[in-house]
């Protein structure tokens, strides 16, 4: 794993962690591919039911786009996009651990997670408005997605960031914990959802991402379809029998 991003497990849940704290965590190229690769790997790994993102340090979870290098030539894109989250397609619950500043394209990063556990002095939003940009790496596409549109259309057209507290109030995050206590946090979440079977974990996510862009009746489709798979899985019936014999189940992912 290079430096830019570490990881390690904690059981079934991977974290991952931006580590660029003497740059607020701001993405370059190497970084990029490093957490694109990270992401690869989770995906590709059995053992890994979720996966938690977080930043080094406590001042920012990431600043976005490393300007520096970016005026040196480099653009921190892969084939899936900013940061190689922005675009991915990830199957595995992901959440975002916020230990500080998610501003531009570390907003647009934090976003790209299913869900978030936020330090309580984290702030949140997507001033490129102020630079003469916009939020060209999902931050206009997704925010819309999470908050009242009209809210999404402040935060946008202000520029101005907003705090833990406010994001909690809008549903932008799951749960404000103090500083010293986002990681176990985090992790406790991935924990209690990697208790579950991890082919529904990856169904029931599937539906709701795909349902987004469906008619209520085009839903039903995906939803009777995905049921169907999961109902003939071998975890399925696994889940019954251990109900039935008091017992906790033993997943085997298929």
């Amino acid at each position: 794993m290079a430096d830019e991003v570490l990881s390690e497990r904690r059981g079934r849940v991977a974290l991952l962690t931006i580590n660029r704290p003497e740059a607020r965590n701001a993405i370059n190229l190497a970084t990029a591919r490093a957490l694109s690769g990270a992401l690869d790997e989770c995906a590709s790994d059995d053992a890994v039911s979720v996966v938690v993102l977080t930043g080094a340090g406590d001042k920012a979870f990431s600043a976005g786009m490393d300007l520096k290098a970016f005026a040196a030539g480099e653009v921190p894109i892969t084939e899936h996009g900013f940061a190689g989250i922005t675009k991915r397609v990830f199957d595995k619950p992901l959440i975002a651990a916020a230990n500080g500043a998610a501003l531009a394209g570390g907003f647009e990063i934090l976003i790209s997670c299913d869900m978030v556990v936020a330090a309580a002095h984290a702030i949140f939003g997507i001033p490129e408005a102020r630079r003469g940009l916009i939020a060209g790496g999902g931050g206009l596409i997704r925010l819309a997605r999470r908050v009242p549109l009209a809210i999404a259309y402040e935060m946008a057209l202000t520029a101005e960031p907003i705090d833990a507290a406010r994001a909690y109030e809008l549903g932008l995050v799951n749960r404000v914990v103090p500083a010293d206590e986002l990681l176990e946090a985090a992790v406790a979440l991935g924990e209690r959802i990697a208790k579950n079977a991890p082919l529904a974990l990856r169904a029931s996510k599937s539906v709701m991402r795909r349902s987004l862009e469906l008619t209520e009746e085009e839903s039903w489709a995906v939803s009777d379809e995905a049921f169907g798979a999961i109902g003939r899985s071998a975890d399925a019936l696994e889940g019954a029998v251990a109900f039935a014999e008091r017992r906790e189940p033993t997943w085997r992912g298929r």
